[in-house]
């Protein structure tokens, strides 16, 4: 049983209907098995001893129509260990909610608001979720993977994981069945630092690309080979 000793954010973004996670933790690869999205569903994070299936099958009670708390009874019911969890969810709405088992290790806790849930445990205290949440809530002209990029280093430079540094992860879905955003660093001695170089990088590179690829409504996308070339995201033929 994997324990992902953690501090994340999961938020909608009330404009865009975006919703997404950032989350950061002292051991590799925490993007791979803490957050979950789903476009015009919802957003859950899975972590503290990380049970998968909460953030799997809660998008689907999400898509059923549930809402965000009747949602999180019933992750909570079918789990035999509910006191080692920790969960948070932002359901199509806006309703946050989130939960914190008595065995998680301290300091642990939780904050929700309209369109966010920040949940964390074994970290230096509760000023991280505070600096998380002040943060994204200062923050509504911007992006929502910025605001949640935003929130995780405030998170991070109030003390984060009392244990240290090592993964983060950035995810974000829009309208799509795909992600627009999804990046991870897996293991890194600066983690939230390093995720934003590759997003700085990814904001040059890749979302111009994502934004061309095909999508439901127009299978065919939008790509241009010349506006690409442009971009610098194709090199020119010899």
């Amino acid at each position: 049983m994997l324990q992902m000793n953690t501090f994340s954010i999961t938020a909608r973004c009330a404009q865009t209907n975006q919703f997404g996670v950032a989350v950061s933790t002292a051991v590799p690869g925490v993007g791979g098995l803490c957050p979950y999205a789903k476009a015009g569903v919802g957003a859950i994070a899975s972590q503290s001893f990380v049970n998968p299936l909460i953030g799997i099958n809660g998008l689907t009670y999400l898509e059923e129509g549930l809402s965000a708390d009747e949602v999180l009874e019933c992750v909570l019911e079918e789990d035999p260990v509910p006191e080692l969890r920790q969960v948070a969810i932002v359901d199509s709405e806006g309703l946050s909610t989130a939960f914190t088992g008595e065995k998680s290790d301290t300091w642990k806790g939780h904050m929700t608001g309209e369109n966010y849930a920040i949940a964390g445990n074994m970290l230096v205290g509760e000023e991280t979720l505070q600096a998380m949440k002040d943060s994204f809530t200062a923050s509504e002209d911007l992006s929502l993977s910025e605001r949640l990029l935003q929130a995780l280093e405030a998170g991070q430079a109030a003390g984060g994981d009392k244990r240290g540094k090592q993964s983060a992860a950035l995810y974000v879905v829009d309208k799509q069945p795909y992600p627009i955003v999804n990046l991870r660093v897996d293991e890194h001695e600066d983690p939230v630092t390093e995720l934003r170089r590759v997003y700085s990088v990814a904001e040059e590179q890749l979302f111009p690309f994502v934004q061309s690829l095909p999508t439901k409504e127009n299978p065919g996308g939008t790509f241009n080979l010349e506006e690409q070339r442009k971009l610098g995201l194709l090199q020119d033929e010899e």
